[in-house]
């Protein structure tokens, strides 16, 4: 059966997610508009750092810290923030961007973005957010 638009995006974010380079979580971030891809991004340590994969080493997981706190020890770029600096500016305006994430153990991760990624996509004018929760549904809201 052919997928609604929604659900062909989140499939192409699921597969730019492999291509992650965190230990712990991998994110895929499309940007579309008028069902057309503007960008793409995956978390991972910004050009030319090592990343965690290649290390085998991430200091928040040896740490334990809990997800969404203390991000200052993490090398990463989240999969949003690569998609919003990949794009270019005046194609973002009324686009949206689909969000899927997994964890470490396969399973579904909540796409929900960062309160860091939510003002950059405000900032860049994208309009609608659609990402995939830790159910296996897809969420949707609106950035006003």
């Amino acid at each position: 059966m052919r997928p609604d638009w929604e659900n062909y995006f989140i499939e192409i974010a699921k597969v730019v997610s492999s291509r992650a380079t965190c230990m712990r979580r991998k994110y895929g971030a499309v940007i579309v508009k008028d069902n057309v891809i503007i960008s793409t991004g995956y978390n991972g340590a910004p050009r030319g750092i090592e990343n965690c994969i290649d290390l085998n080493k991430c200091i928040r997981k040896e740490q334990n810290i809990p997800s969404g706190e203390r991000y200052e020890l993490c090398e990463a770029v989240h999969a949003e923030q690569n998609a919003v600096i990949n794009a270019p500016p005046e194609r973002m305006k009324s686009a949206t961007i689909y969000i899927a994430g997994f964890e470490e153990d396969g399973s579904f991760a909540n796409g929900k973005p960062c309160k860091l990624c939510e003002r950059m996509i405000r900032n860049s004018q994208i309009t609608d957010v659609v990402y995939l929760k830790n159910d296996g549904n897809l969420e949707k809201i609106k950035i006003s």
